[in-house]
């Protein structure tokens, strides 16, 4: 009822020129030093990645955000992430970066899945939620997917057997599955959420996800006041593209979780317009949230129509971990205003609007805030 209201009220913000588009009644008090000035960690990635970057460092600069930030070269088909790189994330704690190709095939490991195994990013976020003025097949969609990112399918345990025998492992430990689901609990609790979901495949899978299950269910008790029911997962599909408004949070195993994001996203406009970040105990890296589409195409990049919209709403996500909620709050709010109006989109929300367009429209949107 809150999240629907307060969604109610956000389509009532008004688009007048000469009318504040967001007003908050209740001030926030930061602490002494609370406006020093944070240096993030900037990695623009390949294909899209630079545009999109791009565009986020135009606004920070145009908002006056509190932010700097240390750019450095890293491309998917490198053999490894630089060791000054991950000097950089550690020093800095958080990083925001575009979408790295990952090779198929050959013996190129995906440098995303380095990066988090480096920095122990255990936790995935991903929001995929209705924007005003964005039609879609599905309303009232607000969905939260957090998804287990450092075992499971993706551990990397890989051998051949035999000659034409390939067996590959998958790693579940209790360790980690409850710490994803303490997560997920405690974003629940946090944020106002009132369920939790998790999507497994223990009918099949019953000592791994078995596992994954047994650890929701330990966590879950220590939640009474949220609901906590569990899915399978190719149910899971089914009923998120007939009726997803019936999930909320929804925490999943590694490969579940890339698979339920992509395609929540795809029901509320496409991986253009949906935040994301991972994050773990001591490091945050904001990005795209999902990965579908996040590196573009060679048409894309050369006319410069990238959608700035995801990562700068992963922006906004990472101006409130930085305890920045003012600035946050701004962005966030230019952006869905520029995307309510319609008047600036990109080819895959149905425009033809460039990258630049797009962002000149947020900026004129911050002036007015």
């Amino acid at each position: 009822m809150f999240r629907q209201s307060f969604r109610h009220l956000c389509q009532l913000i008004p688009s007048s020129p000469s009318a504040p588009l967001f007003h908050r009644s209740v001030t926030y008090m930061p602490r002494p030093g609370d406006d020093t000035p944070r240096v993030v960690t900037l990695i623009p990635g390949d294909g899209i990645g630079p545009i999109v970057t791009d565009a986020v460092c135009q606004v920070m600069e145009a908002m006056h955000a509190p932010v700097s930030f240390e750019t450095y070269e890293v491309h998917g088909n490198m053999d490894s992430v630089p060791r000054e790189v991950i000097k950089s994330i550690r020093r800095n704690k958080v990083c925001l970066k575009g979408g790295l190709v990952t090779p198929l095939g050959g013996g190129v490991s995906s440098l995303n899945v380095q990066l988090r195994k480096e920095l122990d990013l255990y936790a995935s976020l991903v929001h995929c939620l209705n924007l005003p003025g964005l039609p879609t097949r599905h309303d009232n969609v607000d969905i939260v997917v957090i998804r287990e990112n450092t075992e499971g399918e993706y551990s990397g345990l890989e051998h051949e057997v035999s000659p034409g025998v390939v067996e590959s492992l998958k790693v579940i430990t209790k360790f980690c599955s409850d710490r994803i689901a303490k997560y997920a609990f405690e974003y629940a609790y946090l944020n106002n959420r009132r369920k939790v979901t998790a999507v497994h495949k223990a009918n099949i899978m019953k000592l791994a996800d078995g596992l994954f299950l047994e650890s929701c269910r330990d966590i879950a008790s220590m939640y009474p006041s949220i609901d906590y029911n569990e899915i399978i997962v190719d149910n899971c599909c089914m009923q998120l593209v007939s009726k997803p408004e019936q999930f909320d949070v929804m925490v999943t195993p590694n490969l579940y979780g890339n698979l339920v994001a992509n395609t929540a996203a795809g029901l509320v406009g496409g991986t253009g317009v949906m935040p994301g970040g991972n994050v773990g105990e001591d490091y945050a890296i904001f990005e795209q949230g999902t990965s579908a589409g996040n590196v573009g195409n060679e048409k894309i990049i050369k006319q410069r129509k990238a959608n700035p919209v995801a990562l700068l709403l992963s922006s906004a996500m990472m101006l409130r971990h930085l305890q920045f909620p003012s600035f946050a709050d701004r962005l966030e709010t230019a952006v869905k205003h520029v995307v309510s109006e319609g008047k600036f989109k990109t080819k895959d929300l149905g425009g033809d609007s460039s990258t630049q367009q797009v962002v000149n429209a947020v900026i004129a949107n911050l002036n007015l805030l």
